[in-house]
């Protein structure tokens, strides 16, 4: 895809909604990154639930480890994988409390240290909470990318790389969050809402359908 072309998407998703962000209810950074833990193969609206309750008690490493492994647990077992998330959370509870004096740290290799969370997960944490121009690139971005031509690639890191080579500078921090709610409710996996779509004379997916 050239760059017109890519300049003319991503003008187009900033008019449409100038001031993307995440669907994740947070009130903090320590708020985001468990949210973030949580919601690895699960939804937002799912995590969301989950953390209305967990955090009304315990918003803080402090206070997660009072919960302990067994109370925290009952707050998020209505979420995929909670048991093992649970004891990313409370490791990384432990983890900032001890080297980052309860704070969530803002850069890669310190975010990449904590239990549960990866480059994606870091990803996510350094665009929404520090207002890094980086892109976590998830099923939705990853599906987008590869099909309407952004970028393409087999891997996740290919493809964020990719992106992060082809979208103007001006446009790369809000990208992330334009390309997920584009991949969560118009580019759908299955069936995708081509005739409300507001690129489809840019994108490039050969199946596009147009009624």
């Amino acid at each position: 895809m050239d760059s017109k072309k890519i300049r003319k998407i991503f003008t187009r998703f900033q008019q449409r909604n100038p001031h993307p962000t995440t669907e994740l209810i947070y009130h903090s950074h320590f708020e985001l990154l468990v949210a973030v833990i949580l919601s690895a193969q699960t939804t937002d609206k799912s995590v969301n639930k989950a953390t209305e309750k967990l955090f009304a008690v315990a918003n803080t490493p402090e206070k997660i480890l009072g919960l302990g492994e067994k109370g925290l647990k009952n707050h998020i077992k209505t979420i995929g994988l909670y048991t093992n998330k649970g004891k990313n959370i409370i490791a990384t509870c432990k983890l900032l409390m001890d080297k980052f004096h309860s704070r969530v740290p803002r850069d890669r290799e310190s975010l990449e240290s904590l239990p549960g969370v990866g480059r994606k997960t870091a990803n996510v944490i350094l665009n929404t909470c520090f207002r890094e121009p980086v892109i976590a690139v998830d099923t939705h971005i990853f599906r987008v990318a590869n099909r309407i031509g952004l970028a393409k690639g087999s891997t996740p890191l290919a493809v964020e790389k990719q992106l992060m080579e082809n979208i103007p500078d001006k446009f790369k921090h809000d990208a992330h969050h334009w390309l997920i709610l584009h991949g969560r409710y118009v580019c759908i996996a299955r069936k995708p809402k081509c005739p409300e779509c507001l690129i489809r004379d840019l994108c490039e997916y050969p199946d596009k359908t147009v009624s």
